[in-house]
């Protein structure tokens, strides 16, 4: 079994001169880490090279006229020669390695709340369940004022100052100070523990017999969060799964497997990987899926990457389900954690992955990784977003589907059976704008804040509350009214027609915020044109005639 090979994009790293490289080698990417090809690569040229890296560097501590980095050379260095080779080998520094990783490993020791910075004071907006908050008592709406007796109130806090502070080592104390609904100070002593980070956002059923799963990554808990969601939708009456993958970036291989695991029947390729150090490598699947034979709508666009175009890739080939959406990013790259000496990393690829039908889905990177990024943002230009006939295909990379000899196509990302067109008729910067200034954010947050009691008692359940509340005109209005003092003026032309957008958004937020965030997206979803596209096949025969 491949276990957590990575699969997600990271970020451009800033520029570093064509001097460096030249002075760099691969010697120091690979000292001080074993693997299986290590005797072969330690060829004399890697030892030469390495042996000429360090003499300059013995020279310019010697000799060179000003004082120097001699860690910040190497580094830069690093950087640049692992861009030259693909877009998604990446250098990790010590200090990046934790943030990196936590999202993907699942969870971090912490508190245990959800938290957002209002008018300079830490308010908790809601306790994770089942964490150190929750056991000692903190609620939705605490104000925190001190931390160890540190006042935090009023001293122009930041996001990652507040994560400084509450994130810590397992066992550990920290005594918090909150305001609640007296001028009492109350004091909680929390001992940190472990707070998961939940891959899957969403799970609920549709209707009687369509279950919906959104998983925003593949991470080290993905299998348990799906397989628990699938029993759970299956005992509700599930026999039809929309999927939703749309903006996945991707993650941990293992993952992606074992979620097709439970789609296909014994022995099936699920996907492999090939690579001048590995070799062929299969995975193929068990006898232990969950959902072998209900139809299947897996939803994907241009941000599902990776460990999602693993997923689609199989579910299509084996002709197992629908994929609906746009065309998906095209990264078909293994990437490995390989530590150096220093504490830090190199995410580097180490193979490429294949489809079960043998494709290749990775789009070209041979133009620089500016090109590269800028695909995404060119497709719209190109009008593939807008019509499937501006797609460009190239014939020589057909293949075909493995039981009904369908026609698919590698060479860049997933190409949906059912594509749907990105919906250009409304302009959203106006709500964009007030997104991004956060009106929107603190609006929701004010409002629960100042009638929480009255929602819980008013909608005791979410059912009731999203039935019956509405988003007022006058919370519109002064929404609109805080967006002028914030520097965002109303544009009629935009505003009317985003309004049901609008008020759908600012509910969902409040639903997450009550609830979680599966309510969030049984509210939001009713505007997802590649999810009702994808919920009108499975009723009106549309799923089969395109699985003929």
């Amino acid at each position: 079994m491949l276990k957590k090979h990575l699969f997600f994009s990271t970020p451009a790293y800033q520029h570093i001169s064509k001097s460096c490289v030249i002075l760099f080698i691969l010697f120091i990417l690979f000292l001080g880490f074993t693997h299986t090809g290590s005797s072969q690569r330690a060829t004399r040229q890697v030892k030469d090279e390495g042996a000429k890296y360090q003499h300059l560097m013995n020279l310019i501590d010697v000799f060179y006229v000003d004082t120097v980095n001699l860690h910040k050379l190497t580094e830069g260095a690093i950087v640049k020669v692992l861009s030259d080779l693909d877009p998604h080998s990446v250098y990790i520094s010590k200090e990046e390695l934790d943030d990196m990783n936590e999202p993907l490993e699942g969870g971090f020791f912490g508190i245990g709340i959800q938290f957002t910075i209002l008018r300079d004071t830490l308010m908790v907006v809601a306790v994770v369940q089942g964490g150190p908050s929750e056991k000692v008592g903190l609620k939705a709406g605490d104000r925190i004022l001190t931390v160890n007796d540190e006042n935090i109130a009023g001293v122009k806090l930041s996001n990652s100052g507040v994560r400084k502070k509450l994130k810590g080592d397992r066992g550990t104390v920290v005594i918090v100070g909150v305001l609640r609904d007296t001028k009492e100070l109350l004091s909680f002593k929390i001992i940190r523990d472990k707070i998961p980070i939940y891959s899957l956002e969403a799970s609920y059923m549709m209707d009687k017999t369509t279950g919906y799963i959104k998983v925003s990554r593949f991470a080290a808990t993905t299998t348990e969060e799906f397989t628990k969601a699938m029993e759970k939708l299956l005992k509700a009456g599930m026999k039809d799964l929309i999927l939703d993958l749309q903006g996945n970036s991707g993650g941990y291989m293992q993952a992606a497997t074992e979620m097709c695991d439970h789609f296909l029947g014994a022995n099936k390729m699920l996907v492999y990987t090939d690579g001048i150090s590995q070799g062929r490598r299969e995975e193929l699947a068990s006898n232990a899926g969950l959902f072998e034979k209900g139809r299947i709508a897996v939803l994907i666009d241009g941000g599902s990457a990776s460990a999602s175009e693993i997923v689609s890739g199989a579910v299509q080939d084996w002709d197992r389900g629908l994929i609906v959406g746009r065309r998906s990013f095209g990264k078909g790259l293994v990437q490995r954690q390989l530590p150096l000496t220093d504490g830090s990393m190199v995410r580097l690829t180490t193979a490429h992955y294949y489809t079960p039908s043998g494709r290749n889905i990775q789009k070209p990177y041979g133009e620089g990784e500016g090109n590269y990024r800028a695909e995404l943002r060119n497709r719209y230009a190109n009008g593939e977003l807008t019509n499937a006939n501006s797609m460009s295909i190239n014939d020589s990379l057909k293949f075909y589907t493995l039981t009904k000899k369908r026609v698919v196509y590698g060479g860049g990302g997933i190409i949906p059976d059912l594509f749907v067109p990105m919906d250009t008729s409304l302009n959203y910067s106006y709500f964009n704008r007030l997104i991004a200034k956060s009106v929107i954010n603190e609006y929701t947050i004010n409002y629960i804040d100042k009638n929480r009691k009255e929602l819980n008692t008013k909608y005791p359940n979410f059912d009731k509350f999203k039935r019956d509340f509405e988003v007022t005109d006058a919370m519109i209005d002064e929404i609109v009214a805080l967006g002028e003092k914030a520097g965002v003026v109303k544009d009629e032309k935009l505003f009317t027609p985003i309004l049901p957008t609008m008020k759908a958004q600012i509910k969902a937020l409040i639903a997450r915020d009550i609830w979680d965030t599966s309510e969030m997206y049984q509210i939001l979803n009713w505007d997802n044109e590649i999810l009702n596209a994808a919920y009108s096949s499975l009723k009106d025969g549309g799923y089969e005639k395109m699985l003929k």
